[in-house]
C-alpha cells in the first residue's frame, strides 16, 4: 500500500518545500493539496464538515505554486491536487499549468478533480451551480485536446447539442451552451499547446484517447459521477473512503461497459484517518494508494504527525 498525505497548506502552516524534503525522505509515496480561491464570508451553503468552518478553508495556498515549489526539492515524491475545482477555472489556462508541472515534475502529478460544496464561491466564479458538473466534463474535454499530440480542436456546445439533438448550437466562435441555456464557452481552435503531459495515452472505446496526467475523480458514488470517472479519468478519489465494499463493484461494472482496461481502474481513499484496521479493508478491495489527513499545521505539529503515520508505510 502506498502511502500520501493532504493538508491544508496556508500561510500559517508548514511550509511546501520543507513538507515535501520530510515526506520524501521518511518514505511516503506522495502529497496532495485542496483549492479555494476564496471563501465568501457571507454564506448560505453550510460547510460539510459542520459549522464553524475551519480557518484553513480561508487561507489556503495556490495548490500549483505550491507543488511547483514540492517538485523543485523532490525527486520522487508525487503531487496531486485534492481536489482542482475545474468548472472554477479558464480551461485553457489550466491546461498550460497542468502540463507545465507534470512536464517539469517528469511525471510525477496527478490531477484530482472535483466539483465542490460552496455555491457562493462558484457563483463568484460565474458558475451556475446545477450545471457546473457538465461544465466540469466539458472543460475536461478541452483539455484533453489541447494535451493531445497533434493539434485537435474541441467544442463542448456542439458536442452537447449532438447528444441532445438540440439545434442552433454555437461552435468554437459562439457563445453559448446549447446543453442549456446561455453559460461560460467551453471551444478551443486547433492550436499548438506545449508542453505535453508525460503520461501515456490511455485508450477509451467509442472515442479518442485520453490524454494528460493521471486523473481521480472526487465525489459521491453514483451513476452519474461513476459514469464521469470511466469517460474522463483513471479512477474514483472517495473522501474517508468507506462503503467500498458495495460502491467499487458498481464502478467497476460503469468502467468495463465503457471499454476501460478493468486492471486500469484506481481508487484513492482520500483525507483517511488511518488505523491497521482500515488500510487492511483498503487492501482487501484492491486499494493501492491511499492518501492520510495530516493536521492544518507548523512544522513540528505536522513532523509529529508523519512520525505516527509511518508505521503504516
Amino acid at each position: 500500500m502506498r502511502i500520501s498525505v493532504t493538508v491544508f497548506l496556508t500561510d500559517e502552516t508548514v511550509r511546501p518545500p520543507a513538507l515535501a524534503r520530510e515526506l520524501e525522505e521518511r518514505g511516503f509515496h506522495g502529497l496532495y493539496l485542496p483549492e479555494h480561491t476564496h471563501i465568501p464570508v457571507s454564506r448560505d451553503t453550510p460547510a460539510p464538515m459542520g459549522e464553524p468552518l475551519p480557518r484553513e478553508y480561508g487561507r489556503t495556498l495556490d495548490p500549483f505554486v505550491a507543488l511547483g515549489q514540492a517538485a523543485a526539492v523532490t525527486e520522487r515524491l508525487a503531487l496531486g491536487t485534492g481536489i482542482t475545482l475545474v468548472a472554477q477555472h479558464d480551461p485553457i489556462v489550466l491546461a498550460k499549468q497542468v502540463a507545465t508541472l507534470d512536464f517539469l515534475s517528469g511525471g510525477r502529478f496527478t490531477l484530482g478533480v472535483g466539483f465542490g460544496w460552496n455555491e457562493e464561491e462558484a457563483d463568484d466564479h460565474g458558475v451556475d451551480w446545477r450545471g457546473r458538473r457538465e461544465l466540469g466534463r466539458r472543460r475536461m474535454g478541452l483539455m484533453n485536446a489541447l494535451w493531445a499530440p497533434e493539434p485537435t480542436a474541441y467544442d463542448g456546445e456542439a458536442e452537447a447539442a449532438d447528444a441532445t439533438g438540440t439545434k442552433g448550437a454555437k461552435g468554437a466562435k459562439g457563445g453559448g451552451d446549447a446543453a442549456g441555456g446561455s453559460g461560460p464557452r467551453t471551444a478551443v481552435r486547433a492550436s499548438e499547446a506545449h508542453p505535453k503531459p508525460v503520461q501515456a495515452p490511455r485508450p477509451r472505446k467509442g472515442a479518442s484517447p485520453l490524454h494528460g496526467p493521471r486523473t481521480l475523480l472526487g465525489g459521491r458514488p453514483g451513476p452519474k459521477l461513476f459514469a464521469h470517472v470511466a469517460e474522463y479519468a483513471d479512477g474514483w478519489m472517495p473522501i474517508g473512503g468507506g462503503g467500498l465494499t458495495d460502491s467499487i463493484p458498481r464502478l467497476r461494472q460503469v468502467w468495463e461497459d465503457a471499454g476501460r482496461d478493468p486492471a486500469a481502474l484506481e481508487v484513492v481513499p482520500y483525507a483517511v484517518r488511518p488505523s491497521e484496521g482500515k488500510l487492511a479493508y483498503f487492501a482487501a478491495q484492491g486499494v493501492r494508494e491511499t492518501v492520510v489527513q495530516l493536521p492544518p499545521a507548523g512544522e513540528t505539529e505536522v513532523l509529529r504527525a508523519l512520525d505516527a503515520y509511518a508505521r503504516f508505510l
